[in-house]
């Protein structure tokens, strides 16, 4: 089946999940995928609890190198240089996320190859961008959390202490600003014949994506001790008598249904509530308030009096509930497939679906080295060649 991407050519010189996870994406998308791996392979299957006998694939690594192929070389060798040569000659897309000044010091710059190869779409990502005082720094997650001011965000109001989010929010979101920015260039290239050398920053990435909403007391210039914190009140979890379940109530409407909903003639009344302003300005009084009325019944109940009144609801699942969650298998939004040397596995469909090309787990996680031959027959090395790099180490293949 060809997807949107089909006959784009990536390659793929990311690790951890910032970079995987784009190039996944695009993968999903119809693209080939070449993921070009040191020999000892990503350091992601082994960063998490691998989960075959081999060592080679963690759950972390699979969902975010599913479709892709696998080639396993010595970048700094002098055959591994050549490989790379004879790649970027046929790659449409690069995609690195090395620290700045490492693709330099391997003669693979963005300057160099766009010289060369000037319809070459050459991607950088990295922690914190390549100029300020931070540039040297090495950057995971967390540490973009504390800079772009998610940690703050998450903070519980009764002590004021930052929090990280319990999920690699950072790499997964610049993964997708990412994956986006490819297909931007891509069309940019259709109409101009250029290619482009695109920066991500995660901590650009994360300020951009917290901004709408979480920076809002910070937007007009001069205004910002007399703004109000939106976020300084109760997250919209609510205990019911059995389990727990979200709400919102933005709309008059919305509020309105609510009330309805409680049965209680008299919180319609409440002048504290009464305006989306006022609720707003009031708006730990009013979560406090629901919750109340919510603790009085079973989650199942809530959610059929609050549909009843078209007011926005949900369960709130356990992870492990999602799989079997009625809207989810309606929707047959989780797949499997079988992953070689694991066994079975799933893996969520492409969230982004095309009615005419369409988006698709294009197969498993490659092992490490797994097309290296492959590969190096098709960029016309000889079998004397292949066997001579694999004797020097400087590639690795499955079977090594």
């Amino acid at each position: 089946m060809a997807g949107p991407l089909e006959g784009v050519r990536v390659l793929d010189l990311t690790g951890v999940v910032s970079g995987p996870f784009a190039t996944m994406f695009l993968a999903d998308q119809g693209a080939d995928v070449l993921k070009i791996e040191p020999i000892n392979g990503d350091i992601t299957r082994r960063s998490r609890a691998t989960i075959d006998k081999a060592g080679e694939f963690s759950a972390l690594f699979i969902s975010s190198n599913r479709g892709k192929r696998s080639l396993s070389v010595d970048v700094k060798s002098n055959a591994g240089r050549e490989i790379l040569a004879r790649l970027v000659a046929q790659a449409d897309v690069l995609v690195q996320n090395f620290r700045p000044g490492t693709m330099e010091r391997l003669g693979l710059g963005a300057d160099e190859l766009r010289e060369r190869h000037p319809r070459l779409i050459y991607v950088s990502i990295s922690g914190v961008g390549d100029s300020g005082p931070y540039v040297r720094k090495r950057v995971y997650d967390p540490i973009i959390q504390g800079l772009s001011g998610f940690a703050d965000i998450q903070a519980q109001p009764a002590t004021n202490r930052p929090q990280m989010i319990r999920t690699i929010v950072a790499d997964k979101t610049t993964a997708v600003f990412t994956a986006q920015a490819v297909a931007s260039a891509l069309y940019a290239r259709e109409k101009t014949g250029q290619g482009d050398h695109i920066h991500v920053a995660m901590l650009d990435v994360m300020i951009s994506y917290l901004w709408p909403e979480g920076m809002m007391q910070y937007m007009v210039v001069g205004s910002e001790q007399q703004a109000g914190d939106p976020n300084d009140r109760p997250d919209l979890v609510f205990k019911t008598l059995d389990g727990y379940l979200t709400c919102g109530t933005i709309s008059d409407s919305e509020w309105r249904g609510f009330c309805k909903a409680t049965g209680d003639p008299e919180l319609a009344n409440d002048e504290r509530f009464a305006t989306p302003t006022a609720r707003s300005v009031n708006a730990t009084a009013r979560i406090n308030k629901m919750q109340e009325y919510f603790e009085r019944h079973t989650t199942a109940e809530w959610l059929e009096r609050l549909d009843a009144a078209d007011v926005p609801c949900a369960p709130i699942l356990r992870r492990s509930e999602i799989i079997r969650n009625e809207q989810v298998v309606a929707r047959g939004i989780i797949t499997e497939f079988d992953q070689p040397n694991v066994g079975r596995v799933r893996q969520p469909k492409p969230a982004a679906r095309f009615a005419v090309n369409e988006a698709a787990i294009r197969g498993p996680a490659p092992r490490i080295g797994e097309h290296t031959r492959d590969v190096l027959r098709e960029l016309a090395f000889s079998d004397a060649d292949v066997e001579r790099m694999i004797a020097e180490k400087a590639v690795r293949t499955a079977a090594n």
